[in-house]
């Protein structure tokens, strides 16, 4: 999940701003924040649209850990 809330920080949680060159890469239209803690499954037709795509997955990958306790 990927949110505009800014306050849903944590270690558990990668910000990227959308002036930042990952941010523009991805297309982002606001700051937000990658929540690796509130995962889902969710079916590929049921994705109306690809917004971008993130380069930098070591980043959530260290957040997944934490969330899994890994």
């Amino acid at each position: 999940m990927i949110t505009s809330n800014l306050e849903r920080s944590g270690p558990t949680r990668v910000k990227v701003t959308k002036d930042s060159s990952i941010g523009r890469e991805m297309g982002l239209l606001t700051d937000s924040v990658i929540v690796t803690d509130n995962l889902a499954t969710v079916l590929g037709r049921e994705v109306d649209k690809v917004i971008g795509h993130f380069v930098a997955m070591e980043q959530v990958d260290v957040a997944l850990r934490k969330t899994l306790a890994l």
